[in-house]
């Protein structure tokens, strides 16, 4: 069974790139140990968009939905990004827009 690829594209206005920046980075590891994942990019645009893309790849859709339904659920819950306070904090993203692929072939440097 071939993989599946979710990049999920986010608008993020220039002032707010910091805080999804930072955001991110205060979750690594959080996805890392999931049942069927196997990769993670965070994508910023360098010009000509606004838009970040969040790469991931599991190894099958069920093996996403199961960590959609689960462990990146309850990380979206209460306070993201580990921010005291006890108040969900603004957004970074305006918007976001799910991609899926199935990955038919793949290349690794020799």
């Amino acid at each position: 069974m071939p993989s599946v690829v979710k990049i999920n594209v986010l608008t993020v206005p220039a002032e707010q790139r910091e805080v999804l920046e930072q955001r991110f980075a205060s979750r690594a590891g959080a996805v890392e140990g999931s049942d069927g994942f196997e990769w993670f990019e965070l994508l910023r645009p360098l010009e000509g968009t606004d838009q970040y893309l969040v790469y991931t790849r599991w190894r099958s859709e069920e093996d996403f939905q199961n960590w959609m339904n689960g462990s990146m659920k309850a990380a979206h819950q209460g306070t993201a990004g580990g921010e005291g306070g006890g108040e969900r904090p603004k957004p970074a993203a305006s918007g976001s827009t799910l991609w899926s692929f199935e990955v038919v072939q793949q290349a690794a440097p020799k």
